[in-house]
């Protein structure tokens, strides 16, 4: 599979409000089974859920994704990529070091409307 992308948070929450730019460009990756999660962008998406119906519509979607995951190598790249870019000045939330760190190690552009990532050597964002 050529197209594959990982959807960041901030895009997952203007899909969900309909936002018609994100969701046209959603909708194609979704129909081209190109989007992938990870599981920082399932705590963050799930933690903002605010009703039952919501909760089910969106973990249905989250959950049919092809999901990527944390392990003792990517902890330790990680912490070297945080600690990387600390000595450049750099002090980036966490949550966004590791789902960098996913989009690196699986050669993964990041679909994201957050600027934190253009900061991050190396790490490719989805136009």
């Amino acid at each position: 599979m050529k197209n594959r992308v990982l959807v960041d948070t901030s895009i997952w929450i203007q899909f969900f409000r309909a936002e018609p730019k994100i969701s046209d460009s959603m909708k194609a990756l979704l129909m081209e089974n190109a989007v992938w999660t990870c599981g920082m962008v399932m705590f963050e998406v799930s933690q903002g859920i605010r009703s039952e119906h919501e909760k089910t519509k969106i973990l249905d979607i989250l959950s049919a994704l092809p999901y990527m995951e944390m392990n003792r190598s990517l902890w330790q790249k990680s912490a070297e990529l945080s600690a990387s870019l600390k000595k450049n000045g750099l002090n980036l939330p966490l949550s966004d070091i590791f789902i960098a760190a996913i989009c690196l190690e699986n050669n993964l552009p990041i679909f994201t409307l957050d600027d934190h990532f253009e900061k991050i050597p190396e790490v490719k964002i989805y136009i």
